[in-house]
């Protein structure tokens, strides 16, 4: 299936970007905690409308939007 625009738009957001209003949370966030200023979440989202999946990380080292499952 193919995602929708909306999904299309969130794979460009930053790490400070916000989800879109279809993307929903699936489970509760995943904390790694570390020496500070170290320490990160990740936060896995599901698409209402198109079904993609996606990931939001806080690392500084990971995409902040990965986009698994479309």
């Amino acid at each position: 299936m193919k995602i929708c625009p909306q999904c299309e738009e969130q794979t460009k957001k930053t790490r400070n970007g916000k989800p879109h209003e279809d993307l929903k949370r699936v489970e509760a966030p995943r904390i790694f905690k570390g020496t500070k200023p170290r320490g990160y979440t990740e936060q896995d989202y599901c698409c209402l409308v198109c079904g993609a999946k996606f990931t939001h990380s806080t690392n500084k080292n990971d995409l902040s939007w990965t986009l698994w499952q479309a």
